[in-house]
């Protein structure tokens, strides 16, 4: 993509055909090299996760814990993503300005990207330590699907057909109604430990080694910095689209204006 601001979208005034700009150009440098480092490290540095028994048995994770450095800042994005669409939502129903609007829009398309990818990676990596790819039983797996579907209903019912001040007002309340769930998936595994096979924090309870500790700070680094990228393009294909939008009603007004005049003898 391009930064020329000049170029247009096919509408003649000269809005800018792209989401791009010097700043996304970095970040998106910046979470390219940040990816290929986090690989190096999860790989060529962190050692697998193994222990030994008192019986001598070695046991343990093995080479299932790299997936930690993808699926745990996936759920901390899913997370930022969903809290920010509830912070617009909650701006959007004080002010009522469509740049809040599309600012809790663009952030609930990505929560929910990280929140597949936290289910998805969390299902691969509980095969082979807790032998099953799901677990019903477990309120973490459970209210993390919920919080999920929740929000993929939130982008459902932006695209039904209404007012755009109607179909944001809808919106807002449902991110606001939604956001509930993540204090509730955060915590489920202190208030329900007996239905989870999910452990408590290995990071606040510091028991975690140096170097794995480092590369998990480091993948929380680049995740924000690929968040920050997504979340810019996406706002400003938000933008864009309304922009081209306002132009359509704009340019059908004229026409039925000059249709009017037609029809009253008017040049």
């Amino acid at each position: 993509m391009t930064t020329a601001a000049t170029e247009s979208t096919g509408t003649g005034d000269g809005i800018s055909a792209t989401t791009s700009s010097r700043a996304t150009k970095v970040l998106g440098w910046l979470t390219l090299a940040g990816f290929a480092v986090l690989v190096a490290l999860a790989f060529a540095w962190v050692p697998e996760d193994t222990r030994i028994t008192e019986q001598g048995d070695v046991v343990g994770q093995f080479d299932a814990v790299r997936l930690m450095f993808v699926h745990v800042p996936s759920a901390i994005l899913a997370y930022t993503g969903f809290g920010l669409t509830f912070l617009a939502s909650l701006a959007y129903l004080r002010w009522r300005t469509d740049w809040w609007d599309m600012m809790a829009h663009a952030s609930a398309e990505i929560g929910v990207l990280f929140g597949v990818l936290t289910l998805v990676t969390g299902s691969i990596w509980g095969r082979p330590t807790w032998q099953t790819w799901w677990e019903w039983g477990d309120v973490r797996l459970v209210t993390t699907l919920v919080m999920v579907l929740v929000f993929i209903g939130y982008l459902a019912v932006r695209r039904i057909p209404a007012d755009v001040a109607v179909k944001a007002r809808r919106s807002a309340v449902i991110a606001l109604v939604g956001a509930v769930n993540i204090v509730i998936v955060n915590r489920s595994v202190d208030w329900w430990e007996n239905r989870t096979l999910h452990q408590q924090s290995t990071l606040i309870a510091r028991k975690i080694r140096d170097e794995t500790l480092f590369t998990l700070s480091f993948s929380f680094a680049v995740g924000m910095v690929l968040f920050a990228w997504l979340l810019l393009h996406r706002f400003r294909t938000a933008y864009l689209q309304s922009q081209i939008e306002e132009l359509e009603v704009d340019e059908a007004l004229e026409e039925r204006r000059a249709e009017s005049n037609m029809q009253d003898g008017y040049p």
